[in-house]
């Protein structure tokens, strides 16, 4: 019955290859076991445990869920959470060495520090910029000599002004009735330091540009997601079936990532390898290349515990995004719930 119970909770590692990978949560799966689902059941089971949590980064357990949910939660995450980006770049003067479509292709990829929530998506065919739908910003720079640069200054960033041009530059003019509403710590790209084009004074290098920043989601175009990386991964589980001792114990600890294995001392001078943190092993299988150790390890993933990722491009908090992407989901299924009802009053 024991061996059962891995193979409903547990995705097995072995030497050559994964077993139990597929779904097991369903009804008749397996005699003897009730796996219906019920709100009580889940809710009884259903946790999520903040590890990490900064500005930018956040790691997080969701335990009691099933693969496609937390797949779920990762797309909407990656291509429906909506986001503010550059969509029109109208270019006045560019004589840079940048062509005019990778300028505006790099300006597009900037991430712009503004809540989409306070914000409308544009309608279709609407060019027009709106206070409600359209941030604007200028960015206009030219390259030229420092004349107060050392004589023998070699670094282009002593002899001319503006030979960088960064986000630094970019200029947020209001709409409307936007510069009440909001401040300049409001709007801004997220980062000052981000280098869009390099200029010189000699050739002439100038930029007159006007940004149009709308909403939109991933799934139209990548600059448009809000995370960088939004990935999961199953909780390792590792155990020691055999006891390692002395050299076994050192050789078992260097099998593994460092922090997974540690190697303790009882009173009688004996040495022996323990498992201290199962979640920083990288599934490098390393053990299994060991005759003498391959016997004494089991590896495995607890299949309903999910180690969450997530690292927004900084316009919102990942606590807030991961909130938003909930949201969608808890839409999308009320959505398919009022399609279900409405299919089965027609019918």
């Amino acid at each position: 019955m024991a061996s059962v119970k891995d193979m409903r909770t547990r995705v097995t590692l072995q030497e050559h290859g994964i077993i139990n990978t597929h779904t097991t949560d369903f009804p008749g799966n397996y005699d003897g076991f009730d796996d219906t689902w019920s709100q009580e059941k889940f809710e009884e089971k259903f946790r999520v445990d903040i590890v990490q949590m900064d500005k930018v980064q956040m790691e997080f357990d969701m335990v009691g869920v099933d693969a496609a949910i937390a797949n779920a939660l990762r797309r909407i995450l990656l291509a429906e959470v909506p986001t503010m980006a550059i969509e029109k770049v109208f270019i006045y003067n560019n004589t840079s060495i940048i062509q005019d479509e990778v300028l505006a292709h790099r300006l597009g990829l900037i991430p712009i520090y503004a809540d989409p929530r306070e914000f409308d998506f544009r309608t279709a065919g609407d060019e027009e910029a709106k206070e409600n739908t359209t941030l604007q910003f200028d960015l206009k720079v030219k390259c030229i000599k420092n004349k107060s640069a050392p004589k023998n200054a070699t670094d282009p960033d002593e002899l001319f002004i503006h030979s960088k041009v960064t986000t630094e530059l970019m200029k947020w003019i209001p709409i409307g009735n936007q510069a009440r509403k909001y401040g300049l710590q409001d709007i801004r790209p997220v980062e000052d330091d981000i280098l869009i084009a390099k200029l010189r004074p000699g050739q002439v290098h100038e930029l007159d540009l006007k940004m149009h920043v709308v909403k939109g989601i991933g799934k139209d175009h990548a600059k448009f997601s809000p995370v960088a990386t939004a990935s999961y991964r199953l909780l390792p589980e590792i155990t020691i079936t055999k006891p390692c001792e002395n050299e076994l114990a050192d050789k078992l600890m260097e099998s593994f990532s460092d922090g997974v294995i540690k190697v303790t001392e009882d009173e009688n001078g004996v040495r022996r390898a323990v498992v201290v943190n199962p979640r920083r092993d990288t599934c490098s299988r390393e053990v299994f290349r060991h005759e003498d150790l391959k016997d004494r390890v089991k590896m495995s993933r607890i299949r309903d515990h999910f180690i969450f990722s997530v690292e927004s491009t900084g316009a919102l908090s990942p606590d807030v995004l991961v909130c938003e992407s909930l949201k969608v989901l808890v839409e999308k299924c009320r959505h398919f719930l009022s399609e279900l009802d409405s299919h089965c009053i027609d019918t």
